[in-house]
């Protein structure tokens, strides 16, 4: 049985086939304007290198930067309302007031406030209004809008309000996609509603591209079920992606960091992924990617959902270089997926890092005819610069004086030094699939998130009954039962409900059965 991972990226679509443990073929295929193209010229090269029965792959994984783009670019995006559970309180900083405006009028700039939300104890700040929700409901109408984003003041306290109001809204709105800030986000009203707003408008978006995707599949012949990686590198079904893209964020430097720990076997390190437009360098914690612990800037919009602690610079295979001596510039722009056309070693007049690599001896590809009389003083003064960015975004990830390894990943990664400060720099086997590889050993997650009552039980006993549940929806998934570890738990008392209360989020993730 086989598995095959896949990574969309701005530059190249990589795809693996694994057997098991074993990588049996690895593929790079330029991603193209499309992107479907470029995942199906991927998989059909995977598949052909390796020689592998179409009938016996048990499942794909993807993972894609869609809907990061989608936001960066600010395309895509659907018109959405935001709807506000506040009243009287709450209202001084209204929805959207710290998005740059060229999102905000993308998505429309719609807001209601209404009555609702609570006290960080859990009391009323007042009662939900239905007439009001009803009447907010008519004017979201008229107004052609069915993408709508509910968030209520301290919903991770309770979600009740918000259910409720999208149950009273739904009436008049019953082709309206909901998404609640409570599903989404954490504490911290302006980053949550962020966050659910961010969600909302790209559910259309969501729907269209998880379906391209299954069609890639179909073209290349496959009929299997397909998964979408999420920023914790575990999968998404294609229902759950539907409703929640956002989660996807972040997903393929996670892919990255879960494939560099796999083929590498460190699971602590800082890892740099260097692609062909971009270097993601993050943190390894256990063969995990560190959780960011501060809000998330996504397009400029503070967001304050899980996601791994990344910091990206402009700088990738694909960097265009320009200027000589003081006015050398190393990116932050790019040739991106057109490497293949532009840089010089391709015939194009653009010169790229790729080039520079070319002409240093660090890689041979393309034309090397093409570079052979760039000025090496030139040359060097660029790969002093280039060392230079990434040792500094390395040292920005460290957390202590430890000496870590490094793990260069990435097709770009061939400008990354044996050595960076004095942290060894390992190359593993097929790291410039690393990605793909990440997104084909996501593993299948259950999750709880629900109140219990501590009358009665410890809450050693509430946390255990918690993690059993979950455990029986990561098998239901297809998770093997012996595999199954605790990957994040969380429990918050309510003191202001009867019972002894606690509100307990906990997931467990496993490997998915061959």
């Amino acid at each position: 049985m086989y598995r095959i991972g896949v990574d969309v990226g701005g530059t190249n679509t990589d795809a693996v086939i694994m057997q098991g443990d074993k990588i049996l073929s690895g593929i790079k295929s330029p991603t193209t304007e499309d992107v479907m193209t470029g995942v199906v010229n991927a998989v059909e090269g995977a598949l052909l290198e390796a020689g592998a029965d179409k009938t016996k792959i048990i499942g794909a994984m993807i993972g894609t930067t869609h809907f990061t783009n989608a936001v960066v670019e600010r395309k895509h995006l659907a018109r959405t309302a935001a709807v506000r559970l506040c009243l009287p309180a709450a209202q001084c900083l209204p929805p959207m007031v710290d998005w740059p405006e060229d999102i905000r009028d993308t998505v429309g700039n719609h807001y209601w406030m209404a009555k609702g939300g609570y006290e960080f104890d859990g009391r009323e700040i007042s009662e939900l209004d239905t007439s009001e929700l009803e009447a907010i409901a008519s004017e979201i109408d008229a107004q052609g809008i069915d993408t709508i984003a509910i968030t209520s003041v301290f919903s991770p306290v309770s979600d009740e309000m918000e259910r409720k109001a999208m149950e009273t809204m739904a009436i008049k709105l019953p082709n309206a996609n909901f998404t609640l800030s409570s599903e989404i986000g954490r504490l911290g009203i302006l980053e949550r509603e962020n966050a659910a707003i961010m969600n909302a408008s790209l559910r259309a978006l969501s729907e269209r591209t998880v379906d391209a995707f299954g069609k890639a599949l179909e073209k290349v012949g496959l009929d299997c079920p397909y998964y979408i990686t999420q920023n914790d590198g575990t999968l998404m079904s294609r229902e759950f992606v539907q409703s929640y893209p956002v989660l996807t964020f972040a997903s393929g430097p996670t892919n990255s960091m879960r494939g560099a720990a796999f083929l590498s076997g460190k699971s602590d390190a800082i890892v740099v992924d260097v692609g062909g437009t971009t270097t993601d360098v993050g943190a390894l914690v256990k063969g995990f990617p560190r959780p960011a612990s501060t809000t998330v800037d996504v397009g400029g919009v503070r967001t304050n959902f899980r996601m791994p602690d990344v910091f990206a610079i402009g700088l990738g295979g694909g960097t265009i270089v320009s200027g000589q001596g003081d006015n050398l510039s190393v990116g932050p722009q790019s040739v991106g997926y057109k490497l293949t056309t532009d840089s010089l070693i391709f015939g194009g007049n653009t010169t790229t890092t790729s080039d520079v690599a070319v002409a240093l001896g660090l890689a041979e590809f393309g034309k090397s005819d093409a570079v052979k009389n760039l000025d090496k003083q030139h040359l060097e003064a660029v790969r002093k610069r280039v060392n230079e960015m990434l040792t500094n975004a390395v040292e920005r990830m460290r957390v202590s004086p430890e000496v870590i390894p490094v793990l260069a990943v990435g097709g770009g990664s061939i400008l990354v030094p044996d050595k960076i400060g004095e942290l060894p720099v390992i190359r593993p086997e097929h790291f410039s699939v690393a990605n793909a590889v990440g997104a084909a050993i996501g593993q299948i997650s259950g999750e709880v998130d629900r109140i219990f009552s501590l009358d009665g039980k410890s809450r050693e006993e509430a946390l255990s009954e918690a993690k059993d549940e979950a455990t029986k929806k990561a098998i239901a998934a297809g998770a093997k039962p012996d595999s199954i570890e605790l990957l994040d738990q969380e429990d918050v008392p309510l003191a202001y409900l009867p019972g002894n209360a606690t509100r307990i989020r906990l997931k467990v993730v496993g490997d998915m059965n061959d």
